[in-house]
């Protein structure tokens, strides 16, 4: 049998960040094979991520990333267990690698990305994720990830704070990537502070609004308003509501005196180009994930009951 050496075991740690013993157990186990005791630990760390799996992962981090030519922008979600897990620098600098390498690439969904390679290494990226899954000792999922692409104009994006929101935006234009660059950023930031449902008023959903006037109807009329008078009220509130809920239509969150659209038609003279709207996504963490919520006393009798 080979002997064990601690620069063997300190070569494995650097190799695997797999604690010490663990290094040590998986060279005695392999023989001393170096490459062996790099698969010996991570099928241990697959066993450990298995376990994990069923715990519901809806902290995390956004992160958006725009190909070199300005034309393609991509927003990445990857969550986490706790908050505490996202503020790991490790895991941010994971989560911005598979933004490059979804933009990058023309993986189509988050399972083909799982199978894509991560960057230029032999690993897959679900071999990467793994690896930190039972380093990291929390659960960690690949949820989602959309991507715009122009034919003319540029695409371009805005993380909010450590990136619990990330937008990107899509304009189509004649101009230039660096003449647009301001612009873009600025109807991103927009778009994360006011959460727009859409772009304008002709992409609203007719159900949508028929759904809401049947709300705001009977606002009014709880309000003991004659029925006479609850219609004209009810349009006016309507056309308030699409001036909150459409992006073009909101004031601008850098001078209220300016809508959005108002803004657009600016720089569009400035330039002598016609500016669109083409696309925007927004991925706030944990949106549309229900939470578990656990009461303390019920999951120490859990663990005591194992």
């Amino acid at each position: 049998m080979a002997e064990i050496t601690a620069s063997m075991v300190k070569e494995l740690r650097e190799i695997t960040s797999a604690g010490m013993m663990d290094c040590k157990k998986a060279l005695a186990a392999c023989d001393g094979d170096m490459q062996k005791a790099v698969d010996f630990l991570r099928e241990k760390g697959l066993a450990q991520a298995a376990k994990k799996s069923d715990r519901i992962a809806a902290e995390g981090l956004t992160a958006m990333a725009i190909s070199a030519d300005g034309k393609k922008g991509v927003v990445v979600e990857v969550n986490s267990e706790t908050d505490f897990v996202a503020k790991n620098e490790e895991f941010k600098e994971f989560v911005n690698n598979v933004a490059k390498i979804v933009v990058d690439s023309n993986v189509k969904d988050v399972e083909e990305l799982k199978t894509t390679k991560y960057l230029d290494q032999a690993e897959t990226v679900q071999d990467v994720l793994t690896a930190k899954i039972a380093k990291i000792g929390e659960n960690m999922n690949l949820r989602r990830f959309e991507t715009i692409e122009v034919s003319n104009g540029a695409v371009l994006g805005y993380v909010h704070g450590v990136g619990k929101i990330a937008v990107i935006i899509g304009l189509e234009s004649e101009a230039s990537f660096s003449d647009l660059e301001e612009l873009g950023k600025d109807l991103a930031m927009q778009v994360a502070a006011m959460k727009p449902k859409y772009i304008t008023k002709d992409d609203v959903d007719a159900d949508y609004i028929a759904h809401e006037r049947e709300i705001l109807i009977a606002q009014a009329m709880n309000e003991g308003k004659p029925r006479e008078i609850v219609e004209k009220m009810v349009e006016g509130r309507v056309q308030k509501l699409l001036k909150e809920v459409c992006l073009v239509e909101q004031a601008f969150v850098k001078d209220g005196d300016l809508t959005v659209k108002k803004v657009i038609e600016n720089v569009s003279k400035q330039l002598g180009k016609s500016i669109q709207i083409a696309a925007v996504k927004r991925f706030e963490v944990g949106d549309g994930i229900e939470k578990k919520s656990e009461n303390f006393a019920e999951e120490v009798a859990k663990q005591m009951n194992k």
